[in-house]
């Protein structure tokens, strides 16, 4: 059983490598991103609340998010482990899940850090084309990335909890090195 959190800025290739991760060790890839955007395209009441936050590049609120966390860790698939993907984003988040994890007695393995340069991610991100991957927005994001999220990579290396990997490699290589750093 393994129980993963993937961390690093946007367009570091943590949704592609825990998709690959998961396929190999036969577990889901939970990723609220693509939870989010499944829900803006339905136009569900989540989707309308994200979809504002999402176009100006901004974090979706907590709450939010917590709410989609606790209802996807208690589907069936979860219980043989998971690799989550865009959560936690926060310190607070990581306390939520923590909390979380204690009440449904379950624990996470290993948390990854996806390590990029900033100006590689710009590059990476202006090639997908998505309608809210403008050069301003993804540096908006990269600043909220840095402000926000990177202070978990402090929380969870007090832990001795995580494992850097260099995403600034051939894809197959990133593979390699997070095969190597789950002991697939």
């Amino acid at each position: 059983m393994t129980r993963l959190i993937f961390l690093g800025p946007p367009g570091a290739g943590k949704g592609t490598q825990a998709e690959v991760l998961a396929n190999l060790l036969n577990i889901p890839h939970i990723s609220t991103g693509d939870i989010l955007r499944a829900n803006v395209a339905r136009q569900s009441d989540l989707g309308l609340k994200a979809q504002s936050y999402m176009d100006q590049g901004e974090l979706v609120p907590d709450q939010l998010i917590l709410d989609m966390i606790q209802a996807r860790l208690s589907q069936e698939d979860t219980a043989t482990g998971w690799i989550l993907d865009g959560f936690p984003r926060n310190v607070a988040q990581a306390g939520f899940l923590d909390e979380l994890l204690t009440k449904i007695n379950s624990s996470y393995d290993r948390v990854i850090s996806l390590e990029v340069p900033d100006e590689v991610l710009v590059e990476r991100l202006l090639k997908r084309l998505r309608k809210d991957d403008t050069e301003e927005v993804i540096r908006h994001r990269l600043a909220v990335y840095h402000a926000q999220t990177a202070p978990l990579i402090s929380f969870y290396r007090d832990r001795q909890q995580i494992v850097s990997v260099n995403g600034n490699q051939p894809m197959e290589a990133v593979t390699d090195a997070l095969q190597a750093a789950v002991k697939v």
